[in-house]
């Protein structure tokens, strides 16, 4: 009994956690894809003023625009971005975790 017991606390351990790297490879291609994916559509649709509250990016993404060589460089940031927030959100959940089973 105490053997099984010792095995689930084990497996409880070990699905709580997160995988920091996986959890940021996931968020960095929804980030990089999803900006991408919205600076083409607004090209493709295009009309007078394309983009103007998407074109505000620019201000923290340098070289950044409504624009053809701005979607991959938007693909970049917003994979940089959605990685380093992945990596951070696994981080604290995994020390959060670990507090709690001490």
């Amino acid at each position: 009994m105490a053997e099984n017991s010792d095995t689930n606390r084990e497996l409880t351990r070990a699905v709580a956690r997160l995988r920091a790297g996986i959890l940021a490879l996931l968020f960095a291609a929804m980030g990089g894809l999803g900006l991408f994916g919205m600076t083409v559509w607004l090209l493709v649709k295009g009309g007078i003023d394309v983009g103007k509250h998407l074109q505000l990016l620019g201000n923290y993404f340098v070289g950044y625009s409504v624009s053809w060589p701005g979607a991959f460089i938007g693909l970049f940031y917003g994979a940089l971005v959605g990685g380093v927030l992945g990596w951070v959100i696994a981080f604290i959940y995994n020390r959060v975790v670990g507090l709690r089973q001490r």
